[in-house]
């Protein structure tokens, strides 16, 4: 039985994990990474760190896995995306930190941009809105901050990409990245699948300083002997959340998935045709193989798992994250009327708005911690209801909804999202659908499968289903807008 690396490398962890083509995890490998706020808006991350937690959560997957890596097929990558970091052509050396994709430094270039006319044609191009979510303008500000960097870039010795390209430089020396990814920087036109000169040269970035466009299942290299003892190909790469796509097996057009890690993100496979949306949500590439593209319409929350850290880490409120669910089961989804708005780090889908910021209210003397609790928990389904509804607008109708991350292990959230939403949720037996999809990039990449649905077919099995039990209260609902409606007012 064939066997495949999935790395994994996320916003608050890289981690590593060991999978057989029957989908069955056999070793798991994770070291934790953490990000610096150094000003208000600034989200940075070390990319040395990221390579070696990488490196060391690989090796760690195989050391428990009981395997040698020559046993290894191959390896696939799913990553954070949008994240950019930059690094010297020969040496490798990375200059500076990595911008996370949470970092709002840019919104001002953002409205810069939109006042020069440029919005429409960032929509038509690369699917995307004017936000400084997406990697164009970090990495413009970068290259118009640091004289070191613009001079690299003028004379050819200077690489910038996502997180993936990054990792793949540093494993196989090849500077190359995959169309899912691309399509993240907001600089890729999804519809000729080629970096967009206009926008390029609008914020003065050298193409020669971003990697080649490949498939998601390719060649990118193998990894010198080196690193992991044998040479290995990697052979498959995908931004995280169209690889939680893949992972969730939703491979026909309409199939939804909603992953909720850091973030909250909600992308529905539109097949071949490109749907554009009329609500500010994001059309984007889910993967391209055989240079074929696969679409999918996304619509994102930055901070769903981030408010859970937040209230234990920031405010004290809970121990772990478990204590969400007891909270919640003690007041019986009953928040006393307190609505919570988790925009800690500016709102996204449909608002898009950066300079937003997190609401608590119909606080009363009789509020308890574990209303407040209940209160953030219960802001992560209003707000996955608010995205379906949008998407049903654009065209995406969810009828049934595949739940991953690491938040879907309360199934009191799972159920209050079927029940909020109205749709039948369905929580995989894998939660690390992320890996699961680069696992299946990869075995299709190595051959072992024929095509994505037989991969999705021998690894992907359900856990449990949760169908609605009781209708949304609408006045619950008028109140999650009404509060929605009051943080905007106040940015």
């Amino acid at each position: 039985m064939s066997i495949v690396l999935a790395l994994d490398q996320g916003t608050s962890s890289s981690r590593a994990i060991v999978f057989n083509s029957h989908g069955e995890i056999l070793g798991v490998g994770n070291q934790p990474l953490a990000s610096s706020y150094p000003r208000p808006g600034h989200v940075e991350q070390d990319p040395e760190t990221i390579w070696q937690g990488t490196l060391r959560s690989a090796r760690e997957a195989i050391d428990k896995a009981g395997i040698e890596a020559s046993e290894l097929t191959g390896i696939g990558i799913a990553n954070q995306r949008e994240t950019c970091i930059f690094w010297h052509r020969e040496s490798g050396e990375t200059i500076g930190p990595a911008i996370v994709w949470q970092d709002r430094r840019t919104a001002k270039m953002c409205e810069h941009m939109r006042a020069d006319g440029l919005e429409q044609t960032v929509a038509d191009a690369t699917g995307l809105v004017l936000d400084p979510y997406f990697s164009s303008t970090k990495i413009a500000w970068r290259l118009n901050q640091d004289a070191r960097l613009r001079a690299l870039a003028d004379k050819g010795e200077l690489c910038c990409g996502t997180v993936d390209a990054f990792l793949v430089a540093r494993l196989t020396g090849k500077q190359a990245t995959d169309a899912s990814n691309a399509s993240r920087t907001q600089l890729f036109d999804i519809n000729e699948q080629t970096w967009h000169q206009g926008l390029l040269d609008y914020l003065c970035i050298p193409a020669s300083i971003l990697p080649e466009v490949l498939d998601s299942a390719d060649d990118y290299g193998a990894t010198p002997r080196a690193l992991l003892g044998v040479p290995l190909p990697v052979l498959a790469i995908a931004g995280d959340q169209q690889a939680a796509l893949i992972g969730q097996g939703c491979l026909a057009t309409g199939a939804t998935k909603a992953t909720y890690g850091t973030g909250c993100f909600v992308m529905s496979n539109t097949g071949g045709e490109r749907l554009a949306s009329g609500n500010q949500l994001l059309s984007t590439v889910g993967y391209r193989l055989s240079g074929v593209t696969t679409y999918a319409l996304e619509a994102s929350l930055f901070v769903a798992g981030m408010a859970i850290k937040w209230l234990r880490d920031n405010i004290g409120l809970i121990d772990s994250a478990e204590d969400t669910e007891v909270c919640a089961l003690e007041t019986g989804g009953d928040t006393g009327g307190v609505m919570f708005v988790p925009a800690l780090s500016g709102l996204g889908a449909p608002h898009w708005q950066p300079n937003a910021r997190g609401l608590i209210c119909g606080l009363s003397l009789d509020t308890n911690r574990a209303q407040l609790v209940t209160a953030v928990l219960a802001s992560i389904g209003y707000s996955t209801a608010e995205l379906l509804d949008v998407m049903a607008r654009d065209g995406a109708k969810t009828e049934a909804l595949r739940v991953d991350g690491g938040m879907v292990v309360n199934s009191w959230l799972c159920q209050w999202i079927a029940d909020i939403c109205q749709v039948t949720v369905e929580r995989p037996q894998v939660a690390e659908s992320t890996a699961l999809g680069a696992a299946m990039l990869t075995f299709l990449g190595a051959g072992e499968f024929a095509s994505l649905d037989e991969g999705a077919v021998a690894m992907r099995q359900v856990d449990k289903i949760f169908e609605p039990r009781r209708a949304p209260v609408e006045a619950h609902m008028q109140a999650w807008h009404k509060a929605v409606q009051t943080t905007l007012k106040n940015v």
